[in-house]
C-alpha cells in the first residue's frame, strides 16, 4: 500500500492567527492519521502539515514554519535523528518533539543530546499529547513519565561530557535554584511559584543557564541537573 500524505487542503481550518502551528512527521500512516484527529479537536492547535520522512520534515518545516514538530525516531531517507539538527537550526527554529516507545531509551537519549525538547511515547493518550504540545511550543521540557527514569540513568551513565559541576561555575545561587527546578519537570509558571519570582525572571534565568552551561534545550539542562546532583 502507497502511503501517502494527504493534501495541504486538509490542514486548512484547523485553526489560524495566533494558532500553534504543528508539523507531523511519522511513516506510519495511522499514527498520523490519529494524531492529526486529536489535534485537530484541540482548541488553538493548527495541523500544517505531514511528513512520510526525514527530509521531507525539513523541508516542510522550511516551508510552514511550524512551532513543534512531532518526529518520528525511525524513518526511512532521513531518519528523525539526523533531522533534528537541520530543523533546529531553521530560522526561526521549531521545538522539536521526539516520538517514541519503550524499547527507544539510547535513540531518545541521542535525541535529547542533539537538541529535541523532549519525548513522548506514540501511546500517551490524547490530553497528554494535547498538553505537551502546548508545553513544547512555549519552550517547556517534554518527558513523558513512562521512561523519564530510564532516559535519565542512560544520561547519567554515559561518559565523555565535561564534568557537571564544572559546567555550573559560571551560575548564580538563583541560576542553580533555577537549575534544580528544570530538573524536576517544573514549567516557568511553575517553577515562578515554586521560587517566588515573576514568569519573566524565571525565563531570564533560563535563557542564561542555556548560556552558561551551554546546554540546547531544557531537556539537556534537566538532564544536568541531575548529573551534578542538584536533585538532593
Amino acid at each position: 500500500m502507497t502511503d501517502q500524505v494527504p493534501d495541504q487542503a486538509d490542514f486548512a481550518g484547523a485553526g489560524a492567527g495566533s494558532a500553534l502551528r504543528v508539523l507531523l512527521a511519522d511513516d506510519e500512516e495511522m499514527i498520523r492519521h490519529g494524531i492529526r484527529l486529536i489535534l485537530r479537536h484541540a482548541e488553538g492547535i493548527e495541523v500544517v502539515g505531514e511528513a512520510v520522512n526525514g527530509a521531507e520534515a525539513v523541508r516542510l518545516a522550511a516551508e510552514h514554519r511550524p512551532d513543534v514538530v512531532l518526529l518520528d525516531i525511525r524513518m526511512p531517507v532521513l531518519d528523525g535523528l539526523a533531522a533534528i539538527g537541520p530543523l533546529v537550526a531553521l530560522d526561526p527554529g521549531p521545538q522539536v518533539v521526539m516520538l517514541t516507545t519503550f524499547g527507544d531509551e539510547d535513540n531518545v537519549t541521542r535525541a535529547l543530546r542533539a537538541g529535541a525538547t523532549g519525548f513522548l511515547l506514540k501511546d500517551e493518550g490524547p490530553q497528554e499529547l494535547i498538553r505537551a504540545v502546548r508545553a513544547a511550543a512555549a519552550g517547556d521540557a517534554v518527558l513523558s513519565p513512562g521512561v523519564t527514569g530510564a532516559v535519565i540513568r542512560r544520561m547519567l551513565s554515559g561518559g565523555g561530557a565535561d564534568a557537571p559541576e564544572s559546567r555550573l561555575a559560571g551560575l548564580t545561587g538563583r541560576e542553580r535554584d533555577v537549575l534544580a527546578t528544570l530538573g524536576e519537570g517544573l514549567s516557568n509558571p511553575e517553577i515562578a511559584k515554586r521560587l517566588g519570582i515573576g514568569v519573566g525572571t524565571v525565563k531570564t534565568h533560563v535563557r542564561s543557564i542555556l548560556e552558561k552551561t551551554g546546554c540546547g534545550s531544557r531537556v539537556q539542562a534537566a538532564l544536568l541537573a541531575h548529573q551534578a546532583g542538584l536533585m538532593g
